[in-house]
């Protein structure tokens, strides 16, 4: 079950090396600003919520999320249930900011409680208990495991994250615990926000800031899934490599000594005298090839990233 295929790994090295290399010098620009800390974590937590759950069809906006959390407002039109997915998911990242800690081992009892507030107050009777029935996932290409399988499956994931057998890097890792809890299906309902949360335990463990998976993202994550339950790890791993660089650059930008400026890919074309056009540059940035992250539907990325990419372009000619 937990043969892997990492021929992917060369295609995605430099990307790998980007992302580690911004790490080290968020880690090393440390302590950032309180003030400054606490607003984009919290910025951060409404995005985390306001997609996560926007995935699962919430229909609340960004702006009402905000709202709802922020100002404790009631959102006219909107049911209940959103309300109760919006405060539960804000309380499930609380408690994983509250659990991290450096060199964290994954324990199943954490996933359970994540998934016990994520549907607590909607779904009492299944919140953080392991699933005891069939599921049938709507528009996924493979049958989940008998539930008699369930508990069994997750020990053994939950071991292989912890013993890393083959020394993945931690992207890597939370990539293969994405999927492969996702697989397993261990909850009637609930799975899809846990799985999110609780693989950001394995980034934040080591470091990194949360991955957030886009809204606009939605079709490209479940082909991702789909591709990866044939073996195909490629387009989920970059997918999950894009979500964390744009987290990162986020914190990145608020240094008090940055100077690298980001900007849509269409007008960087129409600022400066790019050798590339917009359709090839957000092919670059799509392919995870420069540094680049994503707004909504635009990418941004920097002219220095298409510099650099030329002039690794030209030495490897």
């Amino acid at each position: 079950m937990w043969k892997i295929d990492l021929s992917y790994r060369e295609d995605l090295q430099s990307t790998f090396e980007r992302l580690y290399q911004k790490k080290q010098h968020l880690q090393s620009s440390r302590p950032l600003p309180a003030i400054a800390l606490n607003k984009i974590k919290e910025s951060l937590s409404i995005e985390w919520t306001y997609n996560s759950n926007s995935i699962e069809g919430n229909t609340m906006s960004l702006r009402e999320t905000q709202m709802v959390l922020q100002e404790g407002i009631t959102v006219k039109g909107k049911s209940l249930r959103e309300h109760f997915e919006t405060h539960n998911h804000d309380k499930a990242i609380d408690y994983l900011y509250s659990i991290i800690e450096d060199n964290y081992k994954l324990r199943s009892i954490d996933i359970l409680s994540l998934h016990g507030l994520v549907l607590r107050s909607i779904e009492d009777d299944f919140a953080g208990r392991i699933r005891n029935g069939g599921v049938r996932i709507t528009g996924a290409n493979f049958t989940s495991p008998n539930a008699n399988k369930v508990a069994d499956l997750l020990d053994e994931l939950i071991d292989f994250i912890n013993t890393n057998p083959l020394q993945l890097n931690d992207i890597e890792l939370a990539t293969i615990f994405h999927h492969k809890l996702v697989w397993i299906h261990p909850f009637f309902d609930g799975n899809g926000r846990t799985v999110r949360l609780s693989m950001n335990l394995l980034l934040m463990r080591n470091g990194f800031p949360p991955a957030i998976i886009l809204k606009n993202d939605r079709k490209k994550y479940y082909e991702a899934l789909n591709q990866a339950n044939n073996g195909n790890y490629q387009k989920l791993t970059l997918l999950m490599c894009q979500s964390l660089e744009r987290t990162l650059n986020i914190y990145i930008n608020a240094l008090p000594d940055n100077n690298t400026e980001y900007v849509e890919i269409s007008n960087l074309v129409q600022e400066t005298n790019m050798p590339y056009g917009q359709e090839y540059i957000s092919l670059l940035a799509r392919t995870g090839k420069i540094d680049a992250y994503k707004e909504g539907r635009n990418w941004l990325t920097t002219k220095e990233a298409i510099e650099s990419y030329i002039i690794n372009r030209k030495r490897k000619r």
